[in-house]
């Protein structure tokens, strides 16, 4: 099994151009279901999630073809031939859920197994299938499938969210689009991720308005038609590479770096000392005087705090002087990487949803293993500022969500390599 090495204490310089956005793109992709004309992505991320979404759809009938080192996706699905989304690609991967609303409001009919993903809490999907069967849709769980049926269609509804939640917004607008009437979605997510798949689905000629707020309201079209939409840049990997100078020293730019789509996120990074400066080409970030001070983080839904740039910026605080507070709001079990730093020196007490850590002058390196995504990024973060060498193992995990991690960080002179297990 890979693992990757790093070797701490080497200020970084330079630049790291920033992906299209995972989660965006994961939602985008299942939206060709919604037309039998081609929808083509640009700016796509080269990731192992991407290649299991491709999987998925292409065993419902669609064709993905990668383009130029696979960061353009040419689909079309224009003969959906099997409406069963099996166990099999599911279980890889929650965002796969996001092929049922598509398939139900163009087929009538669909059979999606429940996913799996991160191991970072329940997050149930009975959301997706409420505002599914609010828009008329008839839902049957059997043999951990969701067997959903709308013979006569689906229907405009006004469906309220409980809570807020990114990926049932987004299965419940593409299905929408081709309902009969009007929906509107109340106490809708807001995340740019939102935003990005509004305006993909406008290009194909959907009717949608007030994206990026709490209400988004969508006038029902009879159908979609083709159409040519960039990925927006992954604003986690660009909070990401952003704390990369922040705790390991340096400047590095971010290029093509937005600052409204981490602006809750870099006003605690500025407010620890680090300068950021938007350019023409991106987001600069800098520390070149001495450890960063201690700030307390919540989680929340966008606008708010990112819960998956909370293990990062859990690492920064490792070392940061003075004593901080980390709160996560959104996902439960999610500091299965606070142990994982503690092996490095950090000082970490876990209570329930709170993370208290006291800042330590140094890390030291050490073997430790990555629990999800975001926590393995966070490990590796840890060891750019750590004495000595860290090991981090179980690197599967950061495939699904960043590409080319050493190739980024060493272009800016952090000491880091893959090492190929047997």
């Amino acid at each position: 099994m890979d693992s990757i090495l790093v070797r701490g204490g080497t200020e970084l310089s330079g630049d790291i151009p920033i992906a299209g956005a995972k989660n965006a793109c994961l939602t985008l992709m299942p939206a060709t279901l919604l037309s039998d004309e081609p929808l083509t992505l640009t700016n796509a991320p080269r990731l192992s999630d991407i290649r299991t979404m491709t999987q998925l759809l292409a065993s419902l009938g669609a064709e993905v073809t990668q383009l130029q080192d696979g960061q353009v996706l040419a689909m079309s699905s224009h003969d959906i031939n099997n409406l069963t989304a099996d166990y099999d690609i599911v279980r890889k991967m929650r965002a796969s859920i996001l092929v049922l609303g598509p398939m139900l409001a163009r087929c009538g009919r669909a059979v999606v197994s429940l996913p799996g993903g991160c191991a970072i809490g329940a997050r149930p999907v009975d959301l997706h299938l409420q505002g599914l069967e609010a828009l008329g849709a008839t839902l049957d769980l059997k043999d951990g499938y969701v067997h959903a049926e709308a013979k006569s269609g689906l229907k405009g509804a006004v469906f309220e969210f409980p809570f807020v939640s990114v990926g049932a917004t987004e299965n419940i607008l593409m299905a929408a689009v081709l309902a009969k009437g009007t929906t509107v979605l109340k106490n809708a997510a807001r995340e740019p991720e939102i935003v990005d798949l509004a305006q993909c689905l406008r290009k194909m000629g959907a009717q949608i308005e007030g994206e990026g707020t709490s209400e988004i309201t969508i006038q029902g079209v009879d159908r979609l038609h083709g159409a040519t939409h960039p990925v927006v840049p992954d604003r986690i990997e660009l909070g990401t590479y952003m704390l990369a100078p922040a705790i390991a020293g340096g400047s590095v730019t971010c290029l093509g770096g937005r600052l409204d789509l981490v602006s809750a996120f870099a006003e605690k990074l500025a407010a620890t000392g680090v300068d950021i400066e938007e350019t023409a080409t991106g987001l600069t970030v800098s520390r070149k005087n001495g450890r960063v001070r201690s700030v307390d983080v919540e989680t929340a839904p966008f606008p708010g705090f990112p819960t998956d740039l909370q293990a990062q910026m859990m690492a920064l605080m490792c070392t940061a002087e003075g004593v901080s507070v980390l709160e996560e709001r959104i996902f439960e079990n999610r500091f299965m990487h606070a142990p994982e730093l503690m092996r490095m020196g950090a000082r970490i007490d876990v209570s329930g949803g709170t993370a208290t850590v006291t800042g330590v002058e140094s890390l030291k390196g050490a073997p430790v293993m990555a629990t999800d995504l975001r926590a393995s990024v966070s490990l590796i973060l840890a060891g750019l500022a750590a004495e000595g060498e860290t090991r981090v193992s179980r690197v599967y995990h950061l495939d699904r969500g960043y590409e080319h991690v050493v190739r980024k960080l060493s272009g800016v002179g952090a000491s880091i390599e893959r090492v190929h297990g047997e």
